[in-house]
């Protein structure tokens, strides 16, 4: 991995030898199907990107963290005082060093800086990719190192605690335990899984963004969290033993339409989450890009958390020449479509989405090709050698 600029930018941030800088991946990721899975129980397909962002880490004297990302304002935090969110970047640095302190370590004071290629409020986990870089830092600073579920935990609260956001364990979980060529079928309420490989080399993952920032805090994301609990709440009067939401079979007890819109979206995404693994791992992409469709059109139908820019967008690559298929990916309110297109028409795809999409909505999308990749791991020998 060759980063000097990257490298330079950090030195000038931290003055020092090289000899102690420590460097972390930890990509983004993306959700092939199983959209709003997580926090019910239910089958999900995500995968790490080969997108991602880097954290550069060395240890320094005194009782202060120092935080710098590109274009934003740098940030410093007194070890000695209580951290509080603040709504900024640096919140999530606060949740790490808040939920080590709660484990009873005691965090070194220490310079940080983010950097890399994955934009913010686009529904590819870039707060989860910042949280589980920030502890996988921190945690090699201390000498210890976490196992991918103890870091997918930490993530989960973080985000819970000081982004305010109901998250599920996807997003973390991803990040942490991705692996290339592969998408990771997770059972969340199990907490099982197996990696999927791509059974085809035919076919490549095009993300493309809405130009429209995705904000959960400020989104109904919690809201539809809370109409999945009651209508879980409604199921359970008839069968007290019924585990989660993804794992109804009669939903005939629902008689609010909107809980029953919720509960259908769950219930019907579940299946298409397991057939999706299963046609992915045998290289049926016809079938994989035909269930993308189907997700799509339940997370606009019956979940209601796409908007007219994701489905202006998700419309204009369903025309484009070699796209399979098409679908919000992430929590929706904005963010990316991740679109199933055969490789060698990836060129002509991006130009025929785009056009369709300014003149639908006069917005231009944004491209981003990638691979499934690898997870979150420290990269301090590879910096070095480039």
């Amino acid at each position: 991995m060759s980063i000097p600029g990257d490298l330079g930018d950090f030195l000038a941030f931290s003055p020092g030898p090289l000899r102690e800088v420590r460097v972390f991946w930890a990509p983004g990721r993306v959700n092939l199907i199983g959209e709003h899975l997580d926090y019910n129980g239910g089958l999900v397909l995500p995968a790490a990107l080969t997108l991602g962002l880097r954290v550069f880490a060395r240890a320094r004297t005194g009782r202060e963290v120092r935080l710098r990302s590109p274009g934003r304002p740098d940030v410093r935090l007194d070890l000695g005082a209580a951290l509080q969110p603040q709504g900024d970047f640096a919140d999530y640095a606060r949740g790490v060093l808040s939920a080590l302190r709660a484990e009873g370590a005691d965090p070194p004071a220490a310079d940080l800086y983010y950097a890399g290629d994955l934009p913010a409020g686009a529904g590819l986990s870039s707060s989860a990719a910042v949280t589980v870089g920030t502890a996988m830092a921190f945690g090699a600073l201390l000498g210890r190192t976490f196992a991918p579920l103890a870091l997918a935990r930490l993530g989960q609260e973080v985000e819970r605690t000081f982004a305010h956001v109901a998250c599920g364990l996807m997003d973390p979980f991803a990040i942490a335990a991705g692996t290339r060529g592969h998408a990771i079928l997770l059972d969340t309420r199990r907490l099982s899984y197996t990696y999927v490989a791509c059974g085809s080399d035919g076919v490549t993952f095009v993300l493309a963004h809405t130009g429209v920032a995705r904000r959960l805090r400020a989104s109904p994301y919690n809201e539809r969290r809370r109409q999945c609990e009651a209508a879980l709440a409604v199921l359970r009067r008839r069968d007290p033993a019924l585990a989660c939401l993804a794992d109804a079979e009669d939903l005939s007890a629902l008689r609010d339409p909107v809980l029953l819109r919720r509960a259908r979206h769950v219930t019907t995404e579940q299946a298409r989450a397991r057939a999706a693994a299963a046609a992915l791992e045998a290289g049926r992409m016809a079938e994989l890009g035909e269930l993308m469709e189907r997700s799509h059109a339940s997370l606009r139908e019956d979940y209601e958390v796409t908007g007219g820019a994701l489905d202006a967008l998700a419309d204009a690559a369903r025309t484009a020449p070699g796209c399979l298929g098409a679908r919000m990916t992430g929590a929706g309110f904005g963010g990316c479509t991740v679109n199933l297109v055969e490789r060698g028409a990836e060129e002509d795809f991006e130009r025929r989405t785009g056009e369709r999409y300014l003149r639908a909505t006069g917005r231009r999308a944004a491209f981003l090709r990638t691979d499934l990749g690898e997870g979150a791991r420290e990269v301090t020998a590879e910096m070095r050698r480039g």
